[in-house]
């Protein structure tokens, strides 16, 4: 075998993709959705979290928000995502994923710890954005490792649950919040302080967790170092009970390695080769990013604005809504392996969009009350929750090895940076009018870019479901 420093002219034929793929599920599958998939129990527990303060730190001494600020501060914690993405996607391609996944965890925990100590609205912005980066750079290791890992027949509907999990998240920073921000238990102004913490203990329990998940088989090939992709393979093996033969007649492929992958080729291939997946992936992205950020972050001003709502009792409306979120991905998401990829991500982006429409009616016309506003939310999110899921199944299997997750980050930042900083401070400036059409009118925005959406992924959206990832497209450095 040609040394790692020679990659650049060795070629490699290997089957482990192939070997991946017909693996049974066991325990180290397991660990990984555990281990990795909690990300987006982490994100899910943020946002959560900084929606269900957001009455307490308007009426922080320290702090004094205002709705407007509110805004700000979900676009921050945006903005850092975005950032994040695309920094550390890049190095996640080139350093490799575990040692990506291991840096953007250490730098949330940090940065979430760093939240609770926020002495002005500055701070907290900066904060916020920091924490907001490691979970981005989560998002680009993570969706990688995941793909790369998971078995073709079950890639789908993996990660829409794993990405559905940001509700579990969810539904942990609503029971936090509840606790904490209740007066009777704790000073309301230490309390949203100690939510923050939350996310900085789990995160050091994922640290332990990912200590087992070894590097990307797949990953270490692009890059030369067969050796130590076949050990890995063998003994994930091992642990799923299966014996490998060198005479079983399993696809191969042939590669030729490199370190690093330009620039140049990774844009060329996004926007030109594959300009009509591109257009998929951006579409998907930003209607879900404004639909879930726009409604999500401010979902909380809507209860205490119009509804009345305490601030300590948000996290109780935040339960059914994240119930919802979680169930939808769980029970639809095989789905996506048995009927399809494009029928179901048409279908629930439409359905999104139609029902997001019909919501936000009943709210302009004040014919819902908190409750039933909640539940109506619960049911549009059950399919929106699959939907946005799609997105990033989408943008992570529908790209080269080499530049997956740079290339979700791109999709990632533009859509987010296009949909989830505007839609946070869009609403922001709504709510502040204190009129229920004004909302409403942002409602409908979210709604028309869900069904465009839908449109485009019926036309164009790639069939993947129940293909390994080297047949949904080539690999940069495949050698005929």
């Amino acid at each position: 075998m040609t040394a790692p420093g020679h990659a650049q002219q060795q070629v490699i034929e290997t089957d482990i993709p192939a070997r991946l793929d017909r693996l049974p599920w066991s325990r180290f599958h397991t660990l990984v959705v555990v281990a990795l998939g909690i990300t987006w129990i982490l994100d899910g527990l943020e946002v959560t979290l900084a929606g269900s303060v957001s009455g307490a730190l308007k009426e922080s001494p320290a702090l004094c928000f205002t709705n407007t600020e509110i805004g700000l501060a979900g676009a921050a914690y945006i903005a850092g995502a975005v950032f994040g993405a695309l920094f550390f996607g890049w190095l996640t391609d080139r350093l490799g994923r575990k040692t990506l996944f291991t840096i953007t965890v250490l730098v949330y925990l940090t940065a979430t710890a760093a939240t609770a100590f926020s002495w002005n609205v500055a701070s907290f912005l900066v904060f916020r954005f920091f924490t907001g980066m490691g979970i981005g750079g989560e998002y680009t290791a993570i969706n990688s490792t995941i793909q790369e890992l998971v078995p073709a027949r079950v890639r789908g509907w993996t990660d829409l649950v794993i990405n559905g999990s940001f509700w579990i998240g969810a539904a942990l920073g609503a029971i936090g919040a509840i606790i904490l921000l209740d007066a009777a238990i704790i000073d309301p102004e230490i309390g949203w302080r100690l939510a923050f913490f939350i996310g900085a203990v789990l995160g050091l329990v994922i640290l332990v967790l990912r200590l087992w998940i070894p590097e990307s088989p797949r990953w270490l090939l692009s890059h030369g170092r067969a050796d130590e992709a076949a050990a890995i393979v063998a003994g994930i093996e091992a642990q799923s009970g299966i014996t490998y033969s060198a005479s079983e007649n399993l696809p191969k492929m042939r590669l030729r390695p490199r370190a690093v992958t330009p620039l140049k080729e990774v844009f060329e291939s996004l926007f030109v080769v594959h300009r009509q997946r591109a257009l998929v992936g951006l579409a998907l992205m930003v209607a879900q990013a404004f639909f879930y950020n726009a409604i999500f972050f401010t979902y909380a001003l809507i209860l205490t604005d119009f509804y009345q709502v305490p601030s300590g009792m948000i996290g109780w409306f935040i339960l059914p809504f994240a119930a919802g979120n979680f169930l939808g991905p769980l029970l639809i998401g095989r789905l996506f392996d048995t009927w399809g990829r494009r029928p179901m991500i048409a279908a629930t982006y439409a359905l999104s969009g139609l029902l997001l429409a019909i919501t936000g009616y009943l709210f302009a016309q004040d014919a819902v009350t908190a409750t039933q506003l909640t539940l109506c939310w619960s049911v549009v999110f059950f399919f929106a929750s699959a939907a946005a899921s799609s997105a990033y199944l989408t943008v992570s299997e529908t790209f080269p090895l080499e530049m997956r997750a740079l290339a979700i980050a791109v999709f990632y930042a533009i859509g987010t940076g296009a949909g989830g900083i505007a839609g946070p401070w869009l609403f922001g400036i709504l709510i502040d009018t204190g009129s229920r059409m004004s909302v409403f009118g942002g409602y409908l925005l979210g709604a028309v870019l869900m069904l465009a959406a839908a449109l485009i992924a019926a036309l164009y959206a790639v069939k993947a479901e129940r293909r390994s990832l080297e047949a949904v497209t080539r690999p940069l450095n495949a050698v005929d």
